[in-house]
């Protein structure tokens, strides 16, 4: 190699290590358009240094905010869903499945489990929007059920975090059963003297709102989260009608009296211990 090609390889290298420390430094706020460095980020809670703004996170990593540290232990990860209708749209349903299973290393969009908040245990799961958009099928209804049995079992009280966009189509009524089996473990749930906090995150519609998501005793929404049934351009196309600004949003929902009070991510543990306080001990 003469020396022109030497000095042309060690150009690329040190300008591709550049543009590689560059890329992982900083990121642009897809809300406000600012740019901040990946650490205050991080520090903010996945949030936007200069507007809050809310970015998506994992579901591990929405548990991780709440829960102490090390103290969360997984309920029934090997459980992996079935094709009993043999529905096929442009791909086959296990293929699909198993496209989302390699992409989140997860075998389905609901991750649940115990973890301590401040020292004091619980019944947590969180929804994975990476895995098929979050949506219920009978896996997730069937996990969301045994974290409400599991909770009635040991007397711990249970915190959702909902993140989807509804009913599993490729399930078809076998996804919409699961609304009713979810809301029956609940009302057994109420009925032991537990308590059912439910976190709500953007964004969070169809089916699970229109079943266990909306039936905490206490209803926490993310900031700006989308919360709804029917999205607002459904309803729009539909009434033919221009909707108001911000409608369905977490803030809208709040001043309309659907959720508690909306929290910055920050706030969630404490805000969460204080509301099981509140319910006590069994």
């Amino acid at each position: 190699m003469g020396i022109k090609d030497f000095l042309t390889e060690k150009i690329k290298k040190v300008s591709s290590t550049k543009k590689d420390i560059k890329e992982n430094l900083w990121s642009k706020c897809s809300h406000c358009g600012e740019i901040s460095y990946c650490q205050e980020i991080e520090d903010n809670f996945q949030c936007c240094p200069k507007c809050d703004f809310h970015f998506p996170v994992s579901a591990l990593q929405k548990i991780g905010f709440i829960t102490d540290e090390n103290t969360f232990t997984e309920f029934d990860s090997g459980i992996r869903s079935l094709d009993p209708l043999k529905f096929r749209d442009s791909k086959k349903y296990p293929d699909r499945i198993k496209a989302a299973v390699r992409k989140t290393g997860i075998n389905d969009a609901f991750i649940s489990g115990v973890g301590a908040v401040n020292g004091r245990e619980v019944n947590i799961g969180a929804f994975e929007f990476a895995f098929l958009g979050g949506s219920m099928g009978s896996v997730v209804g069937e996990k969301i059920t045994r974290l409400v049995e599991n909770g009635i079992h040991h007397g711990r009280h249970v915190v959702t975090i909902s993140c989807s966009g509804g009913a599993r189509m490729q399930e078809s009524i076998l996804s919409l059963m699961q609304m009713a089996k979810t809301s029956a473990a609940l009302t057994k749930l109420k009925k032991e003297g537990l308590g059912h906090i439910s976190l709500l995150t953007d964004p969070t519609t169809g089916g699970v709102t229109a079943s266990y998501a909306m039936l905490g005793d206490i209803i926490i929404a993310e900031p700006g989260s989308l919360i709804c049934f029917a999205g607002p351009r459904v309803i729009e196309q539909t009434i033919r009608q221009k909707l108001p600004e911000g409608f369905q949003r977490a803030e809208f929902l709040q001043e309309h009296g659907m959720v508690d009070f909306v929290s910055h991510r920050r706030d969630w543990k404490n805000n969460i211990h204080t509301v099981l306080d509140f319910f006590g001990k069994q």
